[in-house]
């Protein structure tokens, strides 16, 4: 079986405690959901690769497979997932739906930069913006899906950092996430 080279893990299955209601199904400036306007951008970048969402089903993209998220939090969400079978691909790009300022050409130039610094496909590449981690936005190796079910830290960073990885410094505006009502209207203005 060949592998493509990538494919999106779509995290949506957040409690939204802090926004109030659920980031998947709000609307996006550019059109869909949040959730659907990120798969998208993937689409664009990446016609016809895999893409399967980790919690919610999108109301716009009912097509799409949707996994159970247990809610106890992404980095057992991520176990979860990685311990089910999976389209072949070399790497997955794990996002939540918060991170909805990705452009097509913000993800190609990320693509690029994640094969450049690991071009076997074996580490967690993740971001680190504005001095912080971004694990979620990263790419995955495929290759680490069985150490990431075995995986028992419950915190992301904590996952992360159990894994290979590399942390590649990024400073667009794509890293920011959208996590409150005044950071959406943030957002939202900014259109």
């Amino acid at each position: 079986m060949s592998r493509r080279p990538v494919g999106l893990l779509l995290l949506s299955g957040g409690q939204s405690r802090r926004m109030g209601e659920a980031k998947h199904a709000l609307p996006h400036p550019a059109g869909g959901s949040w959730g659907g306007r990120l798969v998208q951008v993937f689409e664009i970048v990446f016609p016809c690769a895999p893409v399967q969402v980790l919690g919610e089903p999108l109301p716009d993209r009912p097509d799409l497979p949707v996994l159970e998220d247990p809610r106890e939090g992404p980095a057992r969400a991520l176990g979860v997932w990685a311990a089910r079978e999976a389209p072949a691909v070399r790497r997955w790009w794990v996002v939540a739906c918060d991170q909805v300022r990705w452009t097509p050409d913000a993800l190609a130039a990320w693509a690029q930069r994640a094969e450049a610094a690991d071009p076997g496909a074996a580490h967690w590449v993740a971001a680190r913006h504005g001095g912080r981690l971004q694990p979620l936005g990263g790419w995955i190796a495929a290759a680490l899906r069985p150490a990431i079910a075995a995986a028992t830290p419950r915190s992301l960073t904590a996952l992360l950092e159990s894994l290979p990885h590399l942390v590649l410094p990024c400073d667009g505006p794509e890293w920011q996430d959208v996590d409150t009502p005044e950071e959406r209207r943030d957002f939202e203005d900014e259109g």
